[in-house]
């Protein structure tokens, strides 16, 4: 049996979509083939590699990637989990069922907050992407 493919968009593919890259192929193991991309990538965030570290999950290897790079390529699931990249990219070609989620962007919270919104979006996005996992059996 094949991979069902996850492609998650966001727009920097700085925070949101990489945590949720790195929740998803931890919470589904092999079930899927999950990946990560932004409408105007700008670099992974440091505080998501942390926030993630935190949880035993290692992101650090995670790259920005553009939209641009999956062009032509065939997902059975495009997920944004924020309302530009929705807008954005209101039709992926080779997209399969789009699913929007919206999460707040936790680098955009006052610095000395950072931190501690970046682990309640992290445990958010866990949280709505289990659900996607009990509920996507294959």
């Amino acid at each position: 049996m094949s991979k069902q493919r996850v492609l998650i968009l966001c727009t920097g593919n700085s925070a949101r979509s990489q945590m949720a890259e790195g929740l998803l192929r931890h919470l589904a193991g092999d079930r899927f083939e999950v990946f990560s991309a932004g409408t105007k990538p700008v670099g992974l965030n440091p505080i998501a590699v942390k926030a993630m570290s935190e949880v035993g999950i290692d992101i650090a290897n995670h790259r920005s990637k553009s939209v641009d790079e999956f062009l032509g390529h065939q997902f059975d699931y495009v997920i944004t989990v924020c309302d530009n990249a929705r807008e954005s990219c209101p039709i992926f070609p080779g997209g399969g069922a789009r699913i929007h989620q919206s999460f707040e962007d936790p680098a955009a919270a006052p610095k000395d907050r950072q931190l501690e919104t970046f682990r309640r979006i992290r445990d958010q996005i866990s949280s709505w992407l289990g659900e996607f996992v009990r509920n996507n059996k294959g």
